[in-house]
């Protein structure tokens, strides 16, 4: 189901408010990345049975090195922390699910690593409570229906801003898709479903997570099953 332009703007805003701090850039730096491929991704925080993950799709950890990139905002106090954490055994530091093409990263070390450079994380999580459950994901139809992306995109100079997208989503025979290619940057972002309900409330799921683009749109990997690879991890 479609909601109107004037909601899904509303919605997109509000999500930017409540969990733009939990959406960091990540990026591959090996040799292995070539002009075709600059390795930039997008991973999310989740809190999950009581922890926090860095989640993001698997084709983007497989590296030899990478980095988390890092806003002033996710950070304190100001003017600590560099604008970066480099990870130089960059595949070794997630949990690859290649079945489902997600990767997930365990958060205590990235908390060490603040606390041993004089500085916090200041991040919000997206918590368990609306990710998307089996039955969820099972109701969804093929008939598109209004989604939001959050994202870092690729901007002017390889600058990483916080963007978001309005898109459309459904089932296409097997699979949950996004109907259209996004821009670079977005493998790796949240996606959440958003539809009216009865009473006019909006109802908010984040259905997964964008897996690289196939077929003119991109599949998603769904809570469903990314919540029991979390379990597994």
């Amino acid at each position: 189901m479609l909601l109107d332009p004037d909601t899904e703007n509303d919605v997109a805003s509000e999500l930017c408010q409540l969990l733009g701090r939990a959406i960091l850039p990540i990026r591959r730096t090996d040799a292995g990345v070539g002009d075709g491929d600059q390795g930039e991704g997008t991973a999310f925080l989740f809190t999950g049975q009581g922890r926090e993950y860095l989640l993001t799709a698997d084709s983007l950890t497989v590296a030899g090195a990478g980095e988390i990139g890092l806003r002033a905002s996710v950070t304190e106090p100001a003017g600590v922390a560099t604008d970066a954490v480099a990870l130089p055994d960059f595949a070794a530091g997630w949990r690859h699910h290649e079945d489902l093409g997600v990767a997930v990263m365990p958060t205590v070390g990235l908390h060490e690593h603040a606390d041993g450079e004089g500085w916090r994380w200041r991040t919000q999580q997206v918590p368990d409570g609306i990710a998307a459950d089996r039955d969820s994901i099972t109701r969804m139809g093929t008939e598109p229906g209004s989604a939001v992306v959050l994202a870092h995109g690729v901007g002017v100079g390889g600058s990483r801003p916080l963007e978001v997208a309005i898109e459309r989503v459904a089932r296409v025979d097997d699979a949950v898709r996004l109907m259209a290619e996004l821009p670079a940057g977005y493998v790796g972002a949240p996606v959440f479903g958003v539809r009216a309900g009865g009473d006019g409330e909006v109802g908010l799921r984040c259905l997964g997570l964008v897996l690289p683009a196939r077929d003119g749109g991109h599949p998603l990997a769904t809570f469903d099953r990314i919540r029991e690879a979390v379990v597994g991890s």
